[in-house]
């Protein structure tokens, strides 16, 4: 099966997916998840990369990224590479590689899709029945978001922004975002668009994804394609 294409282009939030080799841990203990945060904020500053949003689950990880420029989401994936795997090989022992070979990274269209993706990814540890509310969950942006607490990593993104001009109401209403459910049809699309590296967003998104590449972007389904009669 080919390769399924990454667009890395500049100021276009992306979500990435990174996960451990055959689904494999890729957290061990607390001071792990500290370790990777506080990494991907140095390999995040480093290579012109704002995160808006995280949650670090036990063998994968979920983020919201927007890169400066094309090559700035590949060199902060390349970064936390090196330095989170040798730190892990170093404190148990161990050897080899940590991350499954290629993480996924769809480009999000920010007016419809964004917050949409952005809870998509703060949901991950109710979805998976750690815990019965996202606030509970130590290992994500929620908490930053919804109860004001202040984490380094994040820059907030213009559409979370835009909720409200007064901080406290702002979290108030990012709460009240998460008395919807995400809707099956949406939780499919992020998810299988995530898996197959697509855009997630409308039709005219995509088109205008397209229009910057050069070429159609379009998820294509999986198998060979049908033979003509």
């Amino acid at each position: 099966m080919p390769r399924q294409p990454r667009y890395f282009l500049p100021n276009i939030p992306q979500h990435v997916v990174a996960r451990g080799v055959d689904r494999q841990a890729v957290f061990f203990q607390d001071k792990d998840y500290a370790r990777y945060r506080q990494n991907l904020r140095k390999a995040a500053k480093e290579n012109q990369c704002q995160i808006h949003a995280y949650v670090l689950m036990t063998n994968h990880v979920h983020l919201l990224v927007t890169p400066g420029d094309e090559r700035a989401l590949p060199l902060m994936m390349q970064a936390m590479g090196r330095t989170y795997v040798q730190q892990i090989n170093r404190c148990y022992g161990r050897s080899g590689t940590l991350w499954e070979g290629r993480y996924k990274a769809s480009p999000v269209e920010t007016d419809q899709h964004l917050l949409a993706c952005q809870r998509y990814i703060e949901l991950n540890p109710v979805r998976a029945g750690l815990v019965e509310a996202p606030g509970e969950y130590f290992y994500s942006s929620f908490r930053h978001h919804a109860l004001g607490i202040s984490d380094p990593l994040l820059t907030s993104h213009a559409n979370y922004l835009r909720l409200h001009s007064e901080p406290q109401a702002r979290l108030d209403a990012y709460r009240n975002l998460f008395s919807d459910i995400l809707c099956d049809e949406l939780l499919i699309k992020i998810r299988e668009n995530t898996n197959a590296c697509a855009v997630i967003g409308s039709e005219r998104f995509q088109e205008q994804i397209a229009g910057m590449l050069g070429r159609a972007v379009a998820r294509v389904a999986p198998g060979r394609p049908r033979k003509r009669p």
